[in-house]
């Protein structure tokens, strides 16, 4: 078994953001060229557990356009 790695961006370009979410919480990964570039999640808050599933994916793709706000994500 492998430890898991993340790879450094090469380039602007080749770019993929996925989300998804669960009744328990959204999660998000950057990569590029099917390789890890960084990851998010977190835990739904409590009001969240009760959004239809729709919701929840369209919650998923906000808390990846906020991370966008980190250094990396915004870098690119």
């Amino acid at each position: 078994m492998t430890a898991p790695v993340l790879s450094l961006p090469s380039g602007p370009d080749g770019f993929q953001i996925y989300s998804d979410a669960s009744g328990q919480g959204l999660g998000c990964v950057l990569m590029q060229h099917g390789k890890v570039v960084a990851y998010a999640s977190r835990q739904l808050k409590v009001h969240e557990r009760n959004y239809p599933v729709h919701d929840l994916e369209l919650a998923a793709v906000i808390h990846a356009l906020k991370i966008g706000d980190l250094p990396l994500w915004s870098a690119l």
